[in-house]
């Protein structure tokens, strides 16, 4: 007989699984004021792996076999799993970076896009912050949507919904894309566990949402197609007709009392704030 550990966590579990969320949180704080112009994408790697030691904690993108790296950081038309190295940030470029942290056998993951800022290209600047606000704000719509959902597939709908009415992408004036091969994911013991949390809408159900579902929310949003293919690295995920990606994720609980946002210090309340939805505290 197989034996599989519930996806639904205890109230206990719920409490530990709030400081790995937090020190992820901390460690992306840490990065985020790095990303301009001259600096390489190994030394914001190199800054978020300090602020999660000084807490305590390990990196488990570190614990995935073959991959040595605290974040991945992907650039442009690159959307997820950028390795860092000596690519040296350029302005006007959109930077992904991807985060998570392990603190006493609980894990938090979490992810952010910003624009380098560049005076001199306007336009771009402001169709790949377009591109970062459409993937963010498709983030918080699923997040929103699982404090009230009553099966998962409601939050891929509620992602591809915000994404259509936000219109055409003014870089291919079609719909932006949504990556179909890679999706979110069930959080806890490990930072990758069932059930998978697809970001469109989908035919299947998927499991059921209550108290004790734990769930990394994270869209990853192209301004053209949404074909995809895998460099040489074997990690680095990129846009086939090479247009820009965006990522943005949130390790998300469900308790008894409502949803709280483990990996914003916060809790949720700015991002939820416009969809209505109040995070309440776990324990409280």
């Amino acid at each position: 007989m197989v034996f599989r550990r519930s996806i639904y966590k205890t109230p206990a579990q719920l409490k530990a699984m709030v400081e790995p969320g937090l020190i992820t949180a901390a460690a992306l704080d840490a990065v985020r004021p790095l990303i301009r112009p001259g600096v390489t994408t190994l030394q914001l790697d190199e800054a978020a792996n300090r602020a999660i030691v000084e807490r305590g904690a390990e990196s488990n993108f570190q614990l995935v076999r073959g991959y040595h790296h605290t974040i991945c950081v992907s650039v442009n038309e690159q959307v997820v799993h950028g390795i860092p190295g000596e690519r040296v940030l350029r302005p006007g470029d959109i930077v992904s970076v991807d985060c998570g942290a392990q603190f006493q056998g609980w894990n938090g993951d979490s992810a952010i896009s910003v624009v380098v800022p560049d005076p001199e290209r306007p336009e771009l600047v402001a169709q790949r912050e377009e591109l970062s606000r459409v993937t963010e704000g498709s983030m918080w719509a699923g997040i929103a949507a699982m404090a009230s959902a009553s099966y998962i597939d409601e939050i891929g709908a509620a992602i591809q919904g915000y994404i259509e009415a936000q219109g055409p992408s003014a870089v291919s004036g079609e719909p932006y894309g949504i990556l179909r091969e890679y999706v979110g994911h069930g959080i806890g013991r490990k930072m990758h566990e069932a059930p998978s949390v697809f970001n469109y809408r989908t035919p299947d159900r998927g499991e059921e949402i209550k108290p004790g579902l734990v769930l990394a929310i994270e869209p990853m949003v192209t301004a053209g197609g949404e074909a995809t293919y895998v460099e040489d690295d074997d990690w680095t995920v990129t846009t086939v007709d090479g247009t820009d990606g965006s990522h943005w994720e949130h390790s998300v609980a469900l308790h008894d009392g409502g949803i709280w946002v483990l990996t914003a210090p916060d809790g949720g309340k700015a991002g939820l704030a416009p969809f209505g939805v109040e995070p309440r505290e776990i324990g409280k």
